[in-house]
């Protein structure tokens, strides 16, 4: 089984990374320790309030009839609805009798309360944008500075057609983009992150478990705003000089086991970031420092704002 790092030893040990920092070399003044001391002080007191998670408790529930699901969703607001829906990487369609579901004892409003990935990741603090998407748990993760902005729901690859992990950028965009494999397909909201391959983010219907063909599956409001919000690439003459945002695939769905966020029952850091997926983040940010195609050297950038 793999192993789960607590999120305060996770910080612990990316802020140990020497390699990551955005300014390994600062100019030493007269009252640089005075001022360094009480600015740690400052950010520790402001990361540690990001690292603070609520206790959560879950229930894996069977809808025994169209009955049950329906006085389910009775009791919830639209917003209760679409974190309900979104802990279960699926559309409201989806739950039938005889569907197992996980819920919360008390459903939040907020999605970023139960988001499976940390608040904040020292190791991407210089990075304005980045994006992360977990194919063990079937989630995606964005962040600026570090700082997660926004996370959500997706259906990656089936078994006989699996996404390649590796680290990707956000190349072109379209509004809507017709399948190569299937011309009936359309995708709206499409972002390419493999030219190569055809690979690419956009919005098409989640059913709760890996199903595409390679693609990213999103719902429909977050497709549009990872539409808006990544940057794509810059060409001269058709040749890349300048990579979009970095989009960073790691972890392995177990198609064969339980659906990874029923495990919540049991824990509810059940999808958090394993000690092997930190391994697989690092190695992606070594790249994106070694790339000369990328918009920021990270070693010539000052310490950002916290």
């Amino acid at each position: 089984m793999k192993s789960h790092v607590p999120i305060y030893v996770l910080v612990n040990i990316l802020t140990l990374g020497v390699l990551f920092s955005c300014n390994t070399q600062p100019d030493v003044g007269a009252n640089f320790i005075g001022e360094y001391s009480q600015k740690k002080k400052t950010t520790e007191a402001k990361k540690n309030q990001k690292i603070y998670r609520t206790q959560i408790t879950y229930e894996l529930d069977t809808m025994h009839s169209r009955k049950e699901v329906d006085s389910l969703f009775a009791l919830l607001n639209e917003d209760q609805t679409k974190v309900l829906l979104d802990l279960n990487r699926t559309e409201k369609n989806r739950i039938k009798p005889m569907s197992a579901i996980i819920v919360p004892e008390c459903i939040s409003h907020e999605l970023i309360e139960y988001a499976p990935m940390p608040q904040y990741l020292p190791v991407m603090k210089c990075l304005p944008k980045s994006m992360l998407i977990s194919q063990r748990v079937q989630a995606f993760g964005l962040y600026e500075n570090g700082d997660l902005i926004r996370w959500g729901p997706i259906s990656t690859g089936k078994a006989a057609t699996p996404t390649p992990n590796g680290l990707y950028y956000s190349n072109y965009k379209s509004k809507m983009k017709t399948s190569s494999v299937n011309h009936t397909w359309k995708m709206p909201y499409y972002f390419n992150i493999m030219n190569d391959e055809g690979v690419g983010m956009h919005q098409y219907e989640l059913p709760g478990y890996p199903a595409s063909h390679g693609c990213i599956r999103l719902k429909m409001e977050d497709a549009v705003f990872i539409y808006d919000w990544a940057d794509t690439w810059e060409l001269e003459n058709d040749k890349v000089v300048r990579h979009g945002t970095p989009i960073m695939l790691f972890g392995e769905y177990d198609y064969k086991s339980e659906i990874p966020w029923h495990l919540l029952k049991e824990n509810m850091k059940a999808d958090d970031l394993t000690s092997e997926e930190f391994l697989s983040l690092e190695k992606y940010m070594f790249a994106y420092q070694e790339d000369p195609l990328n918009s920021i050297n990270l070693e010539k950038m000052g310490t950002p704002d916290n």
